[in-house]
């Protein structure tokens, strides 16, 4: 999940998906988390530098050891005191209720099993709380759609498992979240079938 949003990603969807054009996004969805933040596959911490003065604690969820590490370097660098947490975001080790915003950049696209994380993050969130994502995922237009289903297959074997064609917005409301603010188009740049984005937060129901 991290090792391919941020190596694979980098490399292969770029310049579908340059850092620098993804910066926006970032700033904007780890800008607005507030609270106590559970960042979901926080990879090497490329959101740490974002987080606005709203935050209170930060918790990351990342179980490939050698981006946690990656991530430790980042977050000093960012003067940011982070908790690892070295687990999947299908069982996430925190307690009911305990979480005031989740952040989910470029990840459900990876998770095995997405339905089972939206579920474990809607159980971690209060009722007060919020999800913020940025998700690529399935485009609107019949055509491109077509190839995503027809891509995706080989795409996960060489790309971490990533599914180009994943209806985002079905998939969080299918497990108890309203979405409330919610914008998509593709990308500045890059090829279609992967760039098309989904940019918003939900609250749980």
């Amino acid at each position: 999940m991290g090792f391919y949003r941020n190596h694979i990603l980098p490399r292969l969807c770029d310049g579908a998906m340059r850092s620098q054009m993804l910066r926006p996004y970032r700033e904007r969805a780890a800008g607005a988390a507030e609270g106590r933040v559970l960042e979901i596959g926080a990879g090497s911490g490329l959101n740490f530098r974002y987080y606005g003065a709203g935050l209170r604690e930060l918790v990351a969820l990342e179980p490939d050891p050698k981006l946690t590490a990656l991530a430790r370097e980042r977050a000093q660098t960012a003067g940011r005191t982070v908790r690892f947490l070295a687990a999947g975001a299908e069982a996430i080790p925190l307690e009911d209720a305990s979480v005031d915003t989740v952040l989910s950049t470029w990840t459900l696209c990876s998770i095995a099993q997405a339905p089972a994380a939206l579920a474990e993050m809607r159980r971690v969130l209060k009722a007060s709380g919020r999800l913020l994502f940025v998700e690529h995922g399935r485009a609107p237009d019949l055509g491109v759609a077509r190839w995503q289903d027809r891509l995706t297959p080989l795409w996960k074997r060489v790309a971490g498992g990533c599914h180009l064609n994943r209806g985002i917005p079905d998939l969080i409301e299918g497990a108890g979240f309203r979405i409330e603010r919610l914008q998509s188009a593709y990308a500045p740049e890059g090829p279609k079938i992967m760039t098309f984005l989904y940019e918003g937060a939900a609250t749980p129901t």
